[in-house]
């Protein structure tokens, strides 16, 4: 009896140490795994210095790129909003048309003229003539209101207006700067303006 115990701690210690070995292989295998994984990505890694600054170079110019773009927009942006607000300028200034009480207050930021007017003056139809034949010479601060003679009795009284052709130049609160007679142009009309 003796020797089948002596047989059996041999068996177990034949697996033990079996089983030890087979660990201990498995254990170098996963180790070689891992050293071949850390290779790998160190493969992966840029090995010299200047791989390193291409790769930063790369990253920075994206980087520039993004930002040129983005500045390309916003100028385009506000090219489109200064067009715009010039469009705006230009429509209230620069102008010959119907008076209306609220067009006086562009004087806040140009000069308004009155164009007391009868359709049935000679000298009324040949200035207007003149100022719509030169509408491109309207100085961009003017605007040129035409004022109906005959409906516009208020205004006449406001300004003293007893004839026809009369050019009142006003401020934003149409209160009166000048008032004269017979510009017989665009031209001479402009060189009155105070």
């Amino acid at each position: 009896m003796n020797q089948k115990i002596l047989i059996g701690l041999i068996a177990v210690i034949i697996f033990a140490v079996g089983a030890g070995a087979f660990v201990s292989s498995n254990s170098a295998k996963n180790n070689d795994l891992a050293m071949q994984q850390e290779k790998t990505e160190t493969v992966a890694m840029p090995k010299t210095e200047t791989e390193v600054m291409q790769k930063t170079e790369s990253e920075m110019m994206q980087k520039e790129e993004v930002a040129a773009d983005a500045m390309m927009q916003k100028d385009e942006t506000r090219m489109v909003e200064n067009s715009m607000e010039k469009s705006d300028t230009m429509m209230k200034a620069g102008s010959y048309e119907a008076y209306s009480a609220e067009k006086i207050a562009r004087a806040e930021t140009g000069n308004v003229v009155l164009f007391f007017h009868a359709s049935w003056c000679p000298t009324c139809r040949s200035l207007s003539s003149d100022i719509e034949k030169n509408s491109s010479s309207i100085p961009a601060d003017l605007s040129l209101l035409k004022v109906d003679y005959d409906t516009e009795s208020e205004l006449k009284k406001k300004y003293g207006v007893t004839y026809q052709h009369t050019l009142v130049q006003v401020d934003k609160d149409g209160k009166l700067i000048k008032k004269w007679n017979g510009s017989s142009s665009l031209a001479a009309l402009v060189s009155e303006i105070k």
